[in-house]
């Protein structure tokens, strides 16, 4: 499958921080109904280097320049943030675009950072495309008392960045992943979660020949969550909420460190070349479960993705042999909408089973719609009526969702 080059590159699972079993898209046998489901091996698309980088005050310098050289992105992490009234951060590329800006002040991205927040591990900025991040302290000049000469300790620290894979990086990580996969399949007798042929295709391929789920996909939202997890996410109704898989993350703590992309596809089918991607961080999460594998969270700057819509429920049980659609972003790439399936009759994925295991018995639906690690957390819609039918979670040839009706009987009420 064609891979896009930079910040999409590499295939991941994510691991929740809780402590409890997770599910996975990675996991390549659905569980019998006595034995519970196993945690995957958790797969990243960049790492994590450790630094230690203090803007203050009482010294000159007011920019930081942090590079790794052939890097696909870069993304600075703020273990404090103690800054007089006015003055500011910025984080952008060299060229000073893409420039986020950053304070204490309450509704900005870093929130209420303090000390105590910086106890608590700080806080990751955006990501800049690339290998180059700067970070730059703008002071307003303004010294009540003269602080700025009695308190050096005020200012800015960074501790550490996320950085993505360099080419020879990922080259070899998806080298091992063919042999990992290969060894499994012979183990097994499954492909992993790409049942045969990938048959997903890039979101703008469907822009003319099929509107609908085109125009549905928009809703769908790749994540990139602390520094260097991936999982997808989608709009549901018109009010400010998303969903997403518990075992991508579970507190409110984690979704205001997770990057949510809307707009995130290729401009033209087969192309390299995105659309401009929004970027918005998650905010808070106001329900999750582990047995239903479900995370129901808020964003911040709403108004910035109301334009790309939103997703209905289809609140029933799914029906054998019912047509599917699953808009996704596997293993992090620009939109992709998997919906044929060679296993099928007419070609169109469908419903397998209307009643499968998931985390409990009779608590998913599964289907043979491709996936792959990153697609954790997609809307799995109906093709008769254009609604989510499932939530996306599991892989194996048959993949699986839980089911929507069984989750909005949890949480409808906070719709």
């Amino acid at each position: 499958m064609r891979r896009v080059l930079g910040l999409a590159a590499g295939l991941v699972a994510v691991m929740a921080t809780t402590g409890v079993a997770i599910a996975s898209e990675n996991r390549n046998v659905p569980p019998p109904a006595t034995v519970a489901a196993q945690p995957a091996p958790v797969d990243t698309i960049g790492k994590i280097e450790q630094i230690g980088q203090l803007l203050d005050y009482a010294g000159a310098e007011r920019t930081k320049t942090f590079h790794h050289p052939g890097a696909s992105y870069m993304k600075v992490h703020f273990n404090r943030m103690l800054l007089l009234p006015g003055d500011y951060v910025t984080v952008s590329k060299p060229d000073g675009t893409d420039s986020e800006v950053y304070s204490g002040d309450p509704g900005r991205a870093l929130g209420d950072l303090t000390e105590g927040a910086a106890a608590d591990n700080g806080r990751w900025a955006m990501s800049v495309d690339g290998d180059t991040a700067v970070v730059t302290m703008h002071t307003k000049g303004l010294d009540p008392g003269g602080l700025r000469g009695r308190l050096a300790e005020l200012g800015v620290s960074v501790d550490r960045y996320a950085r993505g894979y360099t080419k020879s990086e990922r080259d070899a990580k998806e080298a091992a992943d063919r042999r990992a996969k290969a060894d499994e399949a012979r183990r097994t007798g499954q492909e992993e979660s790409v049942c045969g042929r990938d048959e997903k295709e890039d979101a703008a391929c469907y822009k003319s020949s099929d509107p609908v789920p085109y125009a549905r996909s928009k809703a769908v939202a790749r994540l990139l969550i602390n520094g260097v997890e991936l999982c997808s996410a989608w709009r549901v109704g018109p009010k400010n909420r998303m969903f997403t898989n518990h075992h991508c993350f579970t507190d409110s703590y984690d979704a205001r460190n997770t990057e949510v992309w809307f707009n995130y596809e290729c401009a033209v089918c087969g192309g390299w070349d995105t659309l401009k991607t929004t970027k918005v961080w998650g905010d808070q999460v106001l329900a999750t479960d582990d047995t239903l594998d479900y995370t129901l969270f808020t964003v911040q700057n709403f108004d910035a993705i109301t334009r790309f819509g939103y997703l209905q429920l289809d609140v029933r049980a799914p029906r054998k042999g019912e047509e599917l659609y699953i808009p996704q972003h596997p293993a992090g790439d620009p939109t992709k909408i998997a919906m044929d399936s060679p296993f099928e009759r007419n070609g169109n994925c469908s419903v397998a089973d209307p009643s499968y295991y998931g985390y409990d018995a009779g608590t998913d639906l599964s289907y043979y719609c491709d996936t792959e690690g990153g697609s954790s957390g997609s809307p799995v819609l109906s093709r008769a009526t254009n609604r989510v039918i499932g939530l996306h979670h599991f892989g194996g040839c048959p993949n699986s969702g839980v089911r929507i009706d069984l989750v909005y009987d949890r949480v409808g009420s906070l719709l």
